[in-house]
């Protein structure tokens, strides 16, 4: 009975695997249209800011997330870290004048909770890689 149930798994891994690379390939080629529309939407109004400059930003960290997916058939999880971080700051920026001061702070506390998050995560990653040296 258990060895039936393992198999069904098996033969159904091909689906998660399929609809991961098929709705990261969407994420990147919308997320292209959205870059490319936004651009269009900087160039028409003839202006640009900072906010404009992290949202482009965003792009790129979102287009670089597929990337590294589909050349290593994993996610980073540092590159999302960074792109919520990329986030928070763009929200600041466009906010500022009009924000609380409070929360500004709750959003200064949550960059540094995520920075710091990402750098343990880096570190796991470089003891991990070392792991892997020495097994070798």
């Amino acid at each position: 009975m258990d060895f039936k149930f393992t198999k069904i798994i098996k033969g159904l891994h091909w689906t998660t695997v399929s609809s991961e690379k098929v709705l990261l390939a969407i994420i990147g080629i919308a997320t292209c249209i959205a870059a490319g529309q936004y651009l269009i939407s900087m160039y028409e109004a003839k202006e640009i800011q900072l906010a404009d400059l992290f949202l482009l930003f965003i792009y790129v960290e979102i287009i670089g997330m597929v990337g590294a997916f589909y050349s290593t058939n994993r996610i980073p999880v540092t590159l999302p870290i960074i792109i919520a971080i990329t986030a928070l700051c763009r929200l600041i920026i466009m906010q500022s004048k009009d924000m609380d001061a409070l929360m500004l702070l709750g959003e200064a506390g949550a960059i540094l909770i995520l920075s710091i998050s990402a750098y343990i995560m880096s570190l796991k990653d470089k003891i991990s890689l070392e792991k892997k040296k020495d097994v070798e």
